[in-house]
């Protein structure tokens, strides 16, 4: 294996590692990181732990609320994501904003927890210039906390350079997801989705470095075969799922949720706040914020790009915007297509599992040409 594949896949959770300076965990990507690393402080996505149970975290926010924010939560109450010296969520689905107002009120009510400061992000995606200027004013509002947390300002050069950094990051990011496109396909579905999710909890630099060096290792990669699955749906936080639809002999080659192809595409450009701001604002489409038919025609868009043989739709017990989708979805890519509703966190129900066995000896998309 390639030695920066093997250090990506075993980055899991991510850390200080060698990184000085303060840590600071983020919900959601909405997040405009930038603002984090050019005040020399570690941005770490949070994510949950399927296999963990969510007591603590259903005893503040309930059962009826996505298992995934229920997670989050539990585990920054007991400890599982360890010490972050600030939390930032952002308003990208109800989940996220009640996660905020549980965390911020427990601060309040239970100062013992020891819970660290909590900062909301409120981005919109409205296609408008008033839309921007709104966006602008919360995001100024991050830098303020970013410099407070810090103890530092936050100069225009020191974001111009972590703009074009991040930028880098989600070039490589878009370039090493060609390998899973290729054909044979030189990284699985869940391979990819780990690799990503290790560039959300290392400093910039660092995932830089290792995304390079596994592209000059690209050669030596071994090959994928399988059925050419586009996912669609529930955003995954881990790669359990995706490890099983792949262990039944599909490769997940492309997807639209924000912890994967959303991610990345999208970069900003111009090194300004103003571009910055747009990046943000324009970035998607997400299934809680977009509208039906523009996220039918990126999965059209996305799924032929990926060569993909079928589509798959996989919605989270509890996470209700990937049903609204998937008609016009699946009527937009013409594929033979299955969608897995109310599926367990984590996880595939047997009803699922019957359903995928079903779609897999669909004939491959160049046989139908």
């Amino acid at each position: 294996m390639s030695a920066a594949l093997a250090q990506l896949l075993s980055h899991h959770t991510g850390g200080r590692g060698d990184h000085p300076g303060p840590v600071i965990g983020y919900v959601g990507a909405d997040v405009p990181v930038e603002y984090l690393t050019a005040a020399g402080l570690l941005p770490v996505r949070l994510g949950g732990d399927p296999h963990t149970p969510s007591t603590t975290g259903d005893r503040y926010l309930g059962t009826g609320l996505d298992p995934a924010a229920r997670s989050v939560l539990t585990r920054l109450l007991d400890g599982g994501h360890g010490p972050l010296d600030g939390v930032v969520v952002s308003r990208d689905c109800e989940a996220s904003t009640r996660l905020f107002y549980a965390l911020r009120e427990l601060r309040r009510v239970e100062p013992s927890r020891a819970l660290p400061p909590v900062h909301l992000v409120d981005v919109l995606h409205l296609p408008h210039r008033t839309t921007t200027r709104y966006v602008r004013a919360k995001l100024a509002q991050l830098r303020a906390t970013a410099e407070t947390w810090a103890g530092r300002t936050v100069d225009d050069t020191a974001l111009a350079a972590a703009i074009t950094a991040h930028d880098r990051l989600r070039e490589l990011l878009a370039r090493v997801a060609d390998l899973r496109r290729a054909r044979p396909a030189r990284l699985s579905g869940t391979e990819m989705l780990t690799v990503v999710a290790a560039t959300t909890a290392l400093p910039v630099e660092s995932a830089t470095r290792l995304l390079e060096q596994l592209l000059a290792e690209a050669d030596g990669l071994p090959e994928h075969e399988g059925t050419r699955v586009f996912l669609t749906g529930s955003p995954h936080d881990t790669a359990h799922v995706y490890a099983k639809i792949e262990n039944m002999g599909f490769l997940i080659v492309g997807e639209d949720h924000d912890r994967g192809d959303l991610l990345y595409r999208r970069r900003t450009g111009t090194p300004t706040e103003t571009a910055l701001a747009e990046r943000y604002q324009h970035n998607g489409p997400a299934a809680p914020r977009a509208a039906i038919r523009t996220r039918a025609e990126h999965t059209r868009r996305q799924a032929e790009a990926c060569g993909a043989d079928v589509l798959v739709g996989y919605a989270r017990l509890r996470d209700d915007a990937p049903a609204w989708d998937y008609a016009a979805q699946a009527a937009a890519t013409g594929l033979p297509s299955v969608f897995l509703s109310r599926q367990p966190y984590g996880g595939l129900d047997d009803g699922a599992t019957e359903a995928l066995a079903a779609l897999r000896p669909a004939a491959p998309a160049e046989a139908l040409r």
